[in-house]
């Protein structure tokens, strides 16, 4: 099965969002996963207001202005998605929400590929069982180890891969932040012009993760 269409795989929902009062209702984004969607940048910095999900929500409201959208942040700095799968029910399907982003692979390397493939597939049949739309991201960037194709960079790599392959299997979305930055780093240069700290996005970087997002969501749909 191939990786979700963005022309049409949220049509039903940018339907919804172009609904005008009385129609329209409420509709939950929830971003789930670690420091990046949670907004840590350097020195354990939160800059919520300059993280990807509410980049999203200011993008979102100013494509559909009449929508009633909440952007909810289940992620925790320094988690996995082990954890994330754990309190998953918990945390995350109790707000309902129609659309879910999963980003844990820069933290996953931690844990390895084949116990952040249990947990993402997980999730992924969670939420697919309660009918959401699910949008899988690759990490971002962490420069360590980049230069010389360390071992950092390259288990980054594997695990955008493996998440990748996921998104295809199941047949939703799929963000490919780690492919967007070194698209970024061949057109202008230097991937260190998107990083806050070595493994955290700037807001140029963020900016791009949300540009990324909102290519689900066509303008004329």
């Amino acid at each position: 099965m191939p990786i979700a269409n963005k022309h049409t795989y949220l049509a039903d929902l940018v339907a919804e969002l172009n609904l005008q009062y009385p129609d329209n209702h409420i509709m939950n984004i929830v971003c789930h996963g670690h420091s990046v969607p949670a907004g840590y940048f350097a020195h354990a910095v939160v800059d919520t207001f300059n993280a990807y999900p509410h980049l999203l929500h200011r993008a979102l409201k100013d494509r559909f202005p009449h929508a009633v959208i909440n952007v909810i942040v289940t992620a925790i700095g320094g988690e996995e998605s082990g954890g994330g799968a754990g309190r998953f029910e918990s945390e995350v399907m109790c707000h309902l929400p129609r659309l879910l982003t999963i980003d844990y692979g820069l933290n996953d390397r931690g844990i390895g590929l084949e116990k952040a493939e249990v947990a993402w597939r997980a999730m992924i049949e969670k939420a697919l069982s309660g009918d959401i739309k699910l949008i899988l991201l690759t990490p971002t960037a962490d420069v360590r180890g980049m230069l010389d194709s360390g071992e950092e960079w390259v288990s980054l790599q594997r695990h955008a891969e493996q998440i990748r392959r996921l998104a295809a299997e199941y047949g939703v979305g799929l963000v490919d932040s780690l492919a967007a930055f070194e698209g970024y780093a061949s057109r202008a240069g230097d991937i260190a012009d998107l990083m806050s700290w070595p493994n955290h996005p700037n807001r140029r970087g963020h900016e791009i993760v949300a540009l990324e997002l909102m290519r689900w969501f066509p303008v004329n749909g």
